[in-house]
C-alpha cells in the first residue's frame, strides 16, 4: 500500500516547524509510519545544497544556478528518502516542497514558470503531494517572528517586496488547486491555528 504525501508551506516565520511536528504526533497517534523530512535538505547531499543555498555570499548567485540547486537536492531527496518511504507504505511529511520552488524562485526571484514546470516533471515524473498546508500572515508578521530567531540566512535577507510576491505565489497556487492545498490562517494564537490543522487531517480521515 503506497504511503501519504503532505508537505507544508509558507513564508519566513508562519510556523512551519511547530505545525509540522504537531502533525507528526497527531500521524503517530493514530499509529502511522511517519517520515519527517525537510527541502531543500533530506539527505546528506540536500543538506550540503542546502548550506550552499541559504548561506550569505558577496558573490552574487544566478537565478538559474539556485533553481537547479534546488531541484539537484529534490531529485536526490526524492530517491534516496520520498518515494522508499512512500512505497513501504509511510507517511511523509515535508518542511516545503516544489510549490516553494514556484513560489520563491517563480514568484520571488521573478523567473518564468516554465522552467520550473520542466523541472518538476523531469524530477518528480508523476509525483505531486497527496496534501499542502500553506501557512499564511501578513509578510511583516512573518519577517518580525523569523528576524527574531537570530542572524536571517540568504532568502530571509530578502526586501519585504520580495516575499510580498512569494506570498501571492503561494496564494495564486491555492486558488488553482484547492482540493490539494489548504489554506491555513497562521496568524491567530497556534492553539487556533492548530484546530484549522485538525479539521483538515479528520476531513483526510473520512475520506
Amino acid at each position: 500500500m503506497s504511503g501519504y504525501f503532505i508537505t507544508l508551506e509558507g513564508i519566513e516565520g508562519v510556523g512551519k516547524t511547530t505545525n509540522l511536528n504537531y502533525v507528526r504526533e497527531y500521524l503517530e497517534r493514530k499509529g502511522y509510519e511517519v517520515v519527517v523530512t525537510r527541502e531543500p535538505g533530506g539527505t546528506p547531499l540536500g543538506e550540503q545544497l542546502r548550506e550552499l543555498l541559504l548561506t550569505p555570499r558577496t558573490e552574487p548567485v544566478s537565478d538559474m544556478a539556485e533553481l537547479l540547486m534546488m531541484f539537484a537536492a529534490r531529485a536526490q531527496h526524492l530517491f534516496a528518502v520520498i518515494e522508499p518511504a512512500l512505497a513501504r507504505g509511510a507517511w511523509v511529511l515535508c518542511d516545503r516542497f516544489t510549490d516553494a520552488t514556484f513560489a520563491y524562485q517563480g514568484g520571488g526571484r521573478q523567473l518564468a514558470s516554465e522552467p520550473v514546470a520542466l523541472l518538476e516533471r523531469l524530477v518528480q515524473k508523476e509525483r505531486r503531494p497527496d496534501l499542502t498546508l500553506l501557512l499564511d500572515l501578513p509578510v511583516e508578521v512573518g519577517l518580525a517572528r523569523a528576524h527574531s530567531r537570530g542572524v536571517p540566512d540568504r532568502f530571509e535577507a530578502e526586501r519585504v517586496e520580495f516575499f510580498q510576491r512569494v506570498r501571492e505565489a503561494y496564494l495564486a497556487r491555492a486558488e488553482q488547486e484547492p482540493e490539494r492545498i489548504k489554506v491555513i490562517d497562521a496568524e491567530p494564537p497556534l492553539a487556533q491555528v492548530q484546530q484549522q490543522i485538525d479539521r483538515v487531517l479528520t476531513g483526510l480521515e473520512r475520506q
